[in-house]
């Protein structure tokens, strides 16, 4: 028989520089764990913001017990965020949802109700994305078609980290200690029953995105390493078929020289020729490097994060 956790729902929020946003996030989400009429907690996870997130995250702590938060000592990352919430929260069930309100905290009703029907995953899918440009869109879209496309492992399109979570998947989660995480995919990975809900993501009301270009492609970079040896495959690929057309023109060479009695010239063509292998080797180099980065972070065994000070009984006990 499965121990029941005191906590039936935890919600985890990772913040940074959103506070504009706490304020009506608190509320809403208040709201929705009412009408669930369950035992909750709210754990907003301070990722080093550089605004007033925290003074406002430690007023709700004073007037609210329900409202919990880890603060770190500087910036670590969205999903490493996200991580620490789920290693210290007692939920049956955890809820995973960014706090700029662009995922609607009213979408938990439906997502639990999926949950009580013996879901083990409940993940929010968006089917419409307002305020993005086209190109953001248009890069989301490829990005994970491309992904699906080239890994074994069945990640749901269009979705985020917006998603309630049971238990067996947070443990299951506590056993990947990689550093360069890419949480959709582990949870896709872990497998059990999961479902969609889906919804209609609104624009930034306050404040600018956490994401990036420079960071959205990372995390590209991330999911990709982490569950899928495509990019070596293809470079291996290339390797032979460049070696093959090089080879096929040194034999042409030869039969110039030695049959046709010309001897094959040509400026243009050579530095043509040596940039195109040039290039096939660095993009080859870059790509093994990608790989032996996320080794190298992982070997260093550095922790994910480092807590600055929180009210949580499980880090001050």
């Amino acid at each position: 028989m499965e121990k029941k956790l005191q906590t039936e729902l935890s919600v985890i929020i990772p913040v940074y520089n959103e506070e504009l946003n706490i304020s009506e996030m608190y509320e809403r989400l208040t709201a929705v764990c009412s009408n669930l009429k369950l035992s909750y907690e709210l754990i907003f996870v301070n990722d080093g913001s550089k605004d007033g997130s925290m003074q406002k995250i430690e007023t709700l702590c004073e007037r609210d017990p329900n409202v919990k938060y880890i603060n770190f000592s500087r910036n670590f990352g969205h999903q490493v965020a996200v991580t620490a919430g789920l290693d210290y929260c007692r939920g049956n069930a955890a809820v995973i949802i960014d706090s700029d309100l662009q995922d609607p905290p009213e979408l938990i009703l439906d997502l639990y109700s999926k949950y009580c029907e013996g879901y083990q995953v409940v993940y929010a899918k968006r089917i419409d994305r307002r305020g993005e440009n086209i190109f953001k869109t248009f890069t989301a879209k490829l990005f994970y078609r491309i992904l699906k496309a080239i890994t074994s492992i069945d990640i749901p399109l269009d979705t985020g980290d917006f998603r309630l979570i049971d238990r067996k998947i947070i443990e299951g989660l506590k056993q990947m200690p990689e550093s360069n995480k890419f949480l959709r995919g582990q949870i896709a990975w872990l497998g059990f029953k999961q479902t969609k809900v889906e919804f209609v993501r609104e624009k930034r009301k306050h404040g600018v995105t956490g994401y990036p270009l420079k960071k959205m492609i990372k995390f590209a970079m991330d999911g990709v390493t982490a569950f899928s040896d495509m990019p070596l495959t293809a470079v291996t690929r290339i390797g032979f078929f460049v070696s093959f057309v090089a080879f096929l023109i040194i034999l042409y060479a030869f039969y110039s020289y030695f049959f046709l009695h010309r001897v094959i010239t040509g400026w243009t063509s050579l530095i043509i020729s040596t940039m195109f292998i040039g290039g096939i080797q660095l993009i080859s180099t870059g790509v093994l490097g990608e790989y032996i980065s996320r080794i190298n972070n992982d070997i260093r065994k550095r922790p994910l994060y480092i807590i600055e000070d929180s009210n949580l009984e499980q880090i001050n006990g």
